[in-house]
């Protein structure tokens, strides 16, 4: 189909379709928007539209299509959001992660700083060593000390209380 023919088939059905599609989804500018976009396929589609012997039936489905998509579009964007597709909440401490953090807090810095790159990023004590730049048996020594502080800190007493407060 040329140019002309295309004109002429757009001029003479236009009008119709727009009313046709405005019957069945009951909006008069959606019916003109998605017949507008139908014509527009229609034309990268003009060599099969020739040998249809029904071109206007094809732009009129073409349209249809159009407008139930929108319209499901528009219906699924006022739904509220699927709660499958949204993040976990935060899962909320428990009581020895709270108590930990707690008895952590306690810790002289460095102690503090050693335990967690050692038992918590698991470097070893060469690696924490180099990290905070102190010698391997001063982290040592910070590990020892550190671990016998929140074995105090960590009492049966402690978490008993924890869990009442």
């Amino acid at each position: 189909m040329d140019a002309d023919k295309f004109d002429a088939f757009y001029t003479a059905s236009f009008g119709r379709l727009v009313g046709q599609v405005y019957a069945m989804c009951g909006n008069f500018t959606e019916a003109q928007d998605c017949v507008q976009e139908a014509f527009v396929r229609a034309w990268d589609h003009r060599k099969q539209l020739e040998a249809a012997h029904a071109p206007e039936a094809w732009v009129r489905t073409v349209a249809w299509r159009l407008a139930v998509s929108r319209w499901r579009r528009t219906r699924r964007s006022l739904l509220p959001p699927d709660r499958a597709h949204l993040p976990a909440p935060p899962r909320e401490p428990g009581i020895a992660h709270t108590a930990l953090v707690a008895a952590l807090k306690q810790l002289p810095e460095e102690q503090r700083r050693a335990i967690v790159l050692h038992h918590l990023c698991d470097l070893s004590v060469d690696e924490v060593a180099r990290e905070t730049e102190a010698p391997s048996g001063t982290v040592k020594a910070r590990l020892s000390r550190g671990r016998a502080a929140l074995a105090g800190l960590l009492t049966d007493d402690q978490n008993e209380e924890a869990r009442h407060a």
